[in-house]
C-alpha cells in the first residue's frame, strides 16, 4: 500500500503520467484516475480497499459451490467445459454463474484443467522501459576475465532497462548468496526496483524434475520459491523470467561489451586477484560505462523505492527454512541441537513452528510470530564408552604324537601271542 501511494503522489504531482502510473501498478488508467479523486476526497486511506476484510459481493456462496460441483460430477457432465456447462446449468437445473467464475470453481474441484495460450509471435522488439528503476535486467557471465592470471571468477550483471545504468561485482562462485550479495550491494545504493528480469536459472526458479515427456508444465503441482525468490517477493519486486537469451538482450549486448574492454583493461591494469578485479571495476570500468553508454529516458522520475523499516535485509537476504519447535523446547537444524531461552517461551511456541534464518554472515536467527527468539547451540553430550571386554586365554592343543610315538602305543595295544595263564602250565623243568 505504502508503493502504491508513492506512485499516486508522483501522478498527482504531474512527476508522472497516469498511464506509467498504471503499468507500475499493474491497473488501468481508468483506475488511476478513481483513485487520485479518492486521493483528494479520503486523504492516504484511499489506497486502501474498501472491501477489505469483508466478502466481495458476487462471490458465490459456499452452498452454490457445492451444488455445481455434486451436478458436474455426474457422469454425463464429465467432459464439459465452462461455457457449456453454465449453459446447462441456467437451463436444466436453474442456477445461473457467469462462464469465468464457474471455470474457477471448476478448476478449483478439479473438473477443468486451464490451458495456456499459444504465443503467435515471439522475440518481438519492443521499446525501452520510461523510467528509471522499472525493469533492471539480471544476469552472470562465466567468461574467463583474468585470462589464467588467477582465479575463475565470475562476473554479475544488472542494467537497468530505461537507461542502461550498470552496476556490477566480480564474485567467486555464481551461486545463491554471491547474488545476494550483489542484490544488497544494489539496494542499498538505489532501492527497491520495480521488477527483476532474469533468465530461468535454478536460483530464481525451483527445477522441476520429471523425465523429459511428462505431462506439461500446468499439469505440475507449484513449486516453493527459490530463496532469491522468495526475498524478492518479501521486497515487493516483481520477477519475471526470460523465455530465451535474445529476450534479455540488453544484458547480453552488456557481456560483450565487457568481454571486449574489461578483459583488456584488466589485463593493461595487472589484476590478478578478486579484489583488484573489483576495485578496477569501481574505479574505471563502471563510472566509463555510466557516463559514455547511459541514456537518457522518456520519464525522467525514478520509480526506485526506498528501503523502509518493512525491509530488513539482514533477515530478508538470508537462506530461510522452518523448523518445528520439539516439547523440550529445541529445534534440530543442519546437525544440531538449538535450545531456546526460558525468557522467550511463550504459548503456542511448543510445537509451533519457526522461521531459521542463516545470514549473510553466517549467524543464526530464529523468529516466531514476528518475533526474534534467543537460542543457543546445546553441545552434544559424550558417549560412553563400552567396557572394555579382556579376551581369555588361548588354550595351546596339544602338538601331534611322533612316529615313534605312535608306534609304541599302537604296539601296546596290538594284542599279544600266548596267554600268561598258559605260559604258567608249561612244565620248564628239563627231562
Amino acid at each position: 500500500d505504502r508503493d502504491r501511494l508513492v506512485v499516486l503522489r508522483k501522478a498527482e504531482k504531474k512527476l508522472i503520467g497516469q498511464g506509467q502510473a498504471a503499468r507500475e501498478l499493474g491497473i488501468t488508467a481508468r483506475q488511476i484516475r478513481r483513485l487520485l479523486r479518492r486521493l483528494k476526497k479520503d486523504g492516504d486511506k484511499a489506497v486502501i480497499h474498501k472491501l477489505r476484510g469483508r466478502p466481495s459481493n458476487r462471490k458465490t456462496d459456499g452452498k452454490t459451490r457445492e451444488k455445481i460441483v455434486r451436478i458436474l460430477s455426474e457422469e454425463v457432465y464429465r467432459d464439459f467445459g465452462p461455457t457449456l456447462a453454465s449453459e446447462y446449468l441456467a437451463d436444466k437445473h436453474d442456477t445461473r454463474i457467469c462462464r469465468e467464475a464457474l471455470r474457477q470453481v471448476m478448476i478449483s474441484a478439479g473438473l477443468w484443467r486451464a490451458r495456456g495460450q499459444k504465443v503467435d509471435a515471439v522475440h518481438q522488439w519492443r521499446e525501452r522501459r520510461s523510467c528509471r528503476g522499472e525493469l533492471i535486467q539480471w544476469d552472470t557471465s562465466t567468461h574467463d576475465w583474468l585470462e589464467g592470471r588467477g582465479e575463475t571468477i565470475y562476473l554479475i550483471h544488472m542494467i537497468d532497462d530505461a537507461t542502461s545504468e550498470l552496476t556490477a561485482r566480480f564474485v567467486r562462485h555464481d551461486s545463491t548468496e554471491e547474488n545476494m550479495r550483489v542484490l544488497r550491494f544494489y539496494l542499498e545504493r538505489h532501492g527497491r526496483p520495480v521488477a527483476f528480469y532474469t533468465d530461468k536459472a535454478s536460483l530464481f526458479q525451483t527445477a522441476v524434475k520429471a523425465p523429459r515427456y511428462a505431462e506439461a508444465a500446468r499439469d505440475r503441482p507449484e513449486l516453493p520459491p527459490t530463496q532469491i525468490g522468495r526475498a524478492l517477493r518479501e521486497l515487493s519486486i516483481v520477477w519475471i523470467a526470460a523465455h530465451s537469451p535474445q529476450a534479455k538482450g540488453r544484458v547480453e549486448r552488456s557481456f560483450q561489451t565487457a568481454q571486449d574492454r574489461l578483459v583488456k583493461g584488466l589485463r593493461v591494469a595487472g589484476v590478478t586477484t578478486l579484489e583488484d578485479a573489483n576495485r578496477y571495476l569501481d574505479e574505471e570500468f563502471l563510472p566509463w560505462w555510466n557516463q559514455h553508454l547511459v541514456v537518457t529516458p522518456a520519464n525522467p522520475s525514478d520509480a526506485h523505492r526506498t528501503l523502509d523499516k518493512t525491509c530488513d535485509l539482514n533477515a530478508i537476504l538470508s537462506a530461510v527454512e522452518t523448523r518445528q519447535v520439539t516439547s523440550d523446547y529445541t529445534l534440530r537444524f543442519q546437525g544440531k541441537i538449538y535450545r531456546i531461552g526460558r525468557a522467550d517461551v511463550r504459548p503456542g511456541l511448543r510445537g509451533g513452528h519457526v522461521r531459521i534464518e542463516v545470514r549473510l554472515d553466517g549467524s543464526v536467527h530464529a523468529r516466531f510470530q514476528e518475533r526474534y527468539l534467543a537460542i543457543e547451540e546445546c553441545l552434544p553430550q559424550p558417549r560412553q564408552q563400552p567396557p572394555v571386554r579382556v579376551k581369555p586365554p588361548v588354550r595351546h592343543l596339544p602338538s601331534k604324537p611322533s612316529e615313534a610315538a605312535r608306534q609304541s602305543i599302537s604296539g601296546i595295544s596290538r594284542s599279544g601271542g600266548m596267554p600268561v595263564w598258559k605260559a604258567a602250565r608249561i612244565n620248564k623243568t628239563r627231562g
